[in-house]
């Protein structure tokens, strides 16, 4: 692995001596801040380097996602003959210009520069020369420390290797479980920002379950493997994913995805801007909808004090109505039965004075009771 590796060990370890021997003239040539920032710069040069590829990379992402419909569609339709199936996502792949390694095309590059930096980083620890750094630069390389921690130094080392090393165990785990922490926390956020942001949600894709699994797998993987790593490793990895992170917020807020929420936020930017002018029928329908929104109240929820102390009125009305009913039907009935008295005793002084004129006004009488009484309101 070395002799194939030797010339990145030499490159690697060529471009950190460049900017150590720049930083020491600021610094101190043996300090952390010297050696930690080389490492840094390293991280910035190689991620410069490697945003073409990043652009292809995005590209590549949003063809995926776009081809996502009908990539299930083939499987579904071929999904007893997997040569077909393979035959048909190459010819989709071909047609639509998309590589799907193209999303893994950073993390390649990236890779060997890593595991350089990591050989390189453990031969200082063994107190080896590597690629241009000598034993002048090895012996600084090895007094310096970040935050206390040697840059050599690992989780996992044993104390004596770490007293030899100018450091105390407690110190040297105490910064790698921070910058583990910080490692992790920065590579979640930046994908379930890209999940949460820069996808097209009304399309729900097998790739998109991919991407959210893997939202948790690899803060998982660097908090495993990141006990294993020298804390210049660390350094360098955490700055790699800082790096990423403030490169996707720009790129999502430039040039988002159609139909993700950053495409959204970016529209009503742009209209706010006034670089937007939309057609005349889509403001009416904007404004519109707007007013339906505006104008349809909801009902207030009352408490239940307020809720009772309104139906005990309403429920009194109603006995009162009721007991006005019934004292009216009662009355009613009162006047109908006086009436019908008076009648029978109008007969009955009629019969006395003629017969005829008496019998005719009884049956008038009888008739009259049998009536039904009138509603006092027809009066």
């Amino acid at each position: 692995m070395d002799t194939i590796l030797s010339p990145l060990y030499i490159a690697v370890s060529w471009i950190i001596v460049q900017f150590h021997s720049f930083y020491s003239l600021i610094f101190d040539r043996d300090s952390g801040a010297a050696w930690g920032l080389s490492i840094v710069s390293l991280v910035v040069l190689i991620r410069i380097c490697l945003i073409p590829l990043f652009v292809k990379q995005i590209k590549s992402t949003r063809n995926m996602q776009a081809l996502q419909p009908k990539m299930k569609a083939i499987q579904e339709r071929y999904k007893n003959d997997k040569q077909r199936q393979s035959e048909e996502m190459m010819k989709l792949y071909k047609e639509t210009g998309t590589n799907p390694l193209s999303s893994c095309l950073p993390i390649l590059a990236q890779s060997p520069f890593f595991i350089s930096l990591y050989q390189v980083l453990n031969h200082i620890a063994q107190n080896k020369v590597v690629g241009v750094i000598d034993q002048p630069l090895l012996e600084s390389a090895q007094k310096a420390h970040i935050f206390g921690a040697p840059l050599a130094a690992k989780f996992m080392d044993s104390a004596e290797k770490i007293q030899s090393l100018g450091a105390s165990v407690v110190d040297v785990r105490v910064v790698t479980i921070i910058m583990i922490v910080l490692m992790s926390a920065s590579q979640f956020y930046t994908q379930r920002q890209l999940m949460t942001k820069n996808v097209d949600l009304t399309v729900k894709t097998p790739f998109m379950q991919q991407q959210k699994m893997l939202m948790y797998v690899f803060p998982i993987m660097f908090a495993v493997f990141g006990i294993n790593f020298p804390v210049g490793v660390l350094v360098y990895w955490l700055t790699t994913n800082v790096w990423t992170m403030g490169q996707q917020m720009f790129v999502i807020r430039r040039n988002p995805t159609p139909g993700s929420k950053a495409f959204e936020e970016r529209q009503e930017r742009l209209r706010a801007a006034g670089k937007i002018v939309e057609a005349p029928a889509e403001i009416a329908a904007k404004q519109a909808a707007e007013e339906a929104r505006q104008n349809r109240q909801q009902p207030k929820r009352q408490t239940k004090s307020k809720r009772q102390t309104g139906s005990a009125p309403a429920g009194g009305a109603q006995n009162r109505t009721r007991a006005g009913s019934a004292s009216s039907g009662s009355g009613s009935g009162q006047g109908a039965a006086k009436k019908q008295s008076l009648e029978k005793k109008d007969t009955q002084d009629g019969k006395g004075k003629d017969g005829a004129s008496a019998s005719s006004t009884t049956k008038s009488g009888q008739r009259k009771g049998q009536q039904r009484p009138k509603h006092p309101t027809k009066k």
